[in-house]
């Protein structure tokens, strides 16, 4: 799977883009999080507060119990504001 992290996620996690093969018993976006904060650091700065973060699977804006599937791209970025 692809992975995308926009703005300050980016920041925080040191990456724009990366692949990942979709990790064993990981069925949901809340899963994948689950085992992107495992690496420490700037991923759990980045995914500490889940209302500080939105997400899209295959560029629809989705909810943290998503269903996910090996080949999907996941992008997380912060909530978007006018103005």
């Amino acid at each position: 799977m692809t992975l995308l992290y926009f703005a300050w996620v980016r920041q925080k996690t040191g990456r724009g883009e990366e692949q990942l093969a979709l990790p064993a018993g990981v069925k949901t976006v809340s899963d994948l999080i689950a085992v992107l904060t495992q690496r420490g650091g700037g991923f759990v700065d980045a995914f500490a507060d889940p209302k500080r973060i939105r997400v899209a699977v295959n560029q629809e804006h989705t909810s943290f119990d998503a269903a996910l599937k090996e080949g999907d791209e996941v992008a997380f970025f912060p909530p978007v504001t006018g103005g």
